[in-house]
């Protein structure tokens, strides 16, 4: 299943944007990528700091047809970033629950993930910020990045795309396979 691509350089939320496409009946599965967010966010209404240099994107898509519900994708959604940054920078990146990834206990990533009903049909939003390039400041907990990881600098729009394509197969498999199916098919990716 093909995304279709948006691209800003500057929005409010990311999640924002999926809000009001998904309200316009603009319900082809998207992803929104941004270089900047000025009110990014968390979960329970915490901030995300979203500076330009790191990674902010969102995806939304239709649930209706789906094998499994918005609590399971929240889970694979978890492992899906996961196997994609331990194949690409380090292996020790590790899984907070339900929605962060953490490198030697320091946050490396964000995962907001919400549900909209529209014209009868459940949308399942997924925003994800990776610290690719800073490590922002946050007094409610420790954070690093990935440049800090690997001593490089990360290309933000290579990630994009390999999150993209991976992700494109995620939603295919979605409409076919049961939870542990989709489980494993993150593991590999």
């Amino acid at each position: 299943m093909k995304l279709k691509s948006l691209k800003f350089k500057s929005v409010k939320s990311t999640n924002d944007i999926a809000h009001r496409l998904i309200k316009k009946k603009n319900i082809r599965p998207t992803i929104i990528l941004s270089e900047k967010q000025t009110k990014g966010r968390g979960t329970m209404g915490k901030k995300w700091i979203s500076k330009k240099g790191n990674l902010f994107l969102t995806i939304f898509f239709d649930m209706s047809k789906m094998k499994i519900n918005s609590k399971k994708f929240a889970v694979l959604n978890s492992y899906f970033i996961k196997s994609i940054l331990i194949k690409k920078f380090s292996n020790k990146i590790e899984i907070k629950w339900p929605n962060d990834l953490l490198f030697e206990r320091k946050k490396i990533c964000g995962i907001l993930q919400e549900t909209v009903i529209n014209d009868g049909k459940k949308f399942l939003i997924v925003g994800i910020g990776i610290n690719t390039n800073l490590n922002p400041k946050n007094s409610h907990f420790l954070s690093t990045s990935l440049k800090q990881i690997t001593n490089k600098n990360i290309d933000n729009k290579k990630l994009f795309i390999m999150i993209k394509k991976n992700y494109e197969r995620l939603l295919l498999k979605a409409y076919r396979n049961s939870f542990s199916g989709l489980k494993e098919f993150t593991k590999k990716i």
